[in-house]
């Protein structure tokens, strides 16, 4: 996950998505980032080798935050080259490598251009940047001919039947704190396969992981300290109280646990 910048307008104002939301410096911060990666690398990384990705690829991992995919590039897949690019590349953990570049840059600016790659991948990324389907074009504009662009983001399948409960109340709040703080939006993420057909790649393709939500798990752990670093800014919302966000946490960690939580679409193109 990158640090990216908010969304033109947002009441946000000048700050960051991870400074406002989720400080950087404060501990644990990479170990919360680490949780995600233990539930979504085994479904990207097998995504990335069904691309091509191996001995003689040049890639670019966007939003690389503590480095496990890159890590997995390099140690893995033995890549040719890995560049790591992110905000924040503070908390980027992979060993020195003379295949890995580090470029702390932001995927919005318009100077920024890192080379022509074989595989592009950008992960929880886009969703919350302003003008995202602009920067879909500049991700294609880095790939080589025949190189591969792989995008992830997140999606929700609530449970239409389910609109008073202390998760799913908190859950409403959280994406309306990152929608009116940073911009987040995935409104558009089901259309990004239709996104890379209008920029010419072929070979294109969609799926959706909805990983186990269990007390205990991972995933569970991550939300859990989602939700809590950033209840200032769910009870902002005006959508719930502290004791809705007390109880929505007593859930997570509870054996009554039974829910469909977020998922990741993963879509994927091939430059002619």
């Amino acid at each position: 996950m990158s640090t990216p910048r908010p969304r033109e307008g947002a009441s946000g104002g000048d700050g960051h998505y991870g400074e406002d939301l989720f400080e950087p410096k404060r501990p644990g911060e990479g170990a919360r980032l680490d949780a995600a990666a233990l539930v979504y690398d085994p479904v990207t990384t097998r995504r990335l080798r069904a691309l091509g990705a191996g001995p003689g690829s040049r890639c670019l991992e966007v939003g690389a935050g503590t480095g496990t995919v890159a890590r997995w590039l390099l140690e893995e897949a033995g890549v040719e080259e890995v560049v790591a690019l992110d905000r924040d590349t503070s908390r980027l953990d992979v060993p020195a490598d003379p295949r890995l570049r580090v470029v702390t840059g932001d995927l919005t600016d318009e100077s920024l251009c890192p080379g022509s790659f074989d595989l592009v991948h950008a992960r929880f990324v886009l969703m919350h940047l302003p003008q995202r389907r602009r920067l879909i074009t500049r991700l294609v504009g880095w790939l080589a001919p025949g190189g591969r662009l792989l995008l992830g983001d997140a999606l929700e399948v609530p449970d239409a039947l389910d609109t008073s409960s202390a998760y799913r109340r908190t859950m409403d709040a959280l994406w309306e704190a990152l929608r009116s703080t940073i911009g987040t939006d995935t409104s558009s993420v089901p259309a990004y396969p239709h996104f890379l057909r209008e920029e010419g790649l072929r070979h294109v393709g969609a799926e959706m992981h909805v990983p186990p939500l269990v007390a205990g798990g991972a995933l569970a752990r991550f939300w859990s300290e989602t939700l809590s670093r950033t209840r200032p800014a769910l009870e902002d919302t005006g959508l719930v109280d502290a004791s809705v966000v007390d109880e929505a946490l007593a859930y997570l960690a509870s054996p009554r646990l039974a829910e469909l939580g977020p998922g990741m679409v993963m879509a994927w193109g091939q430059r002619p």
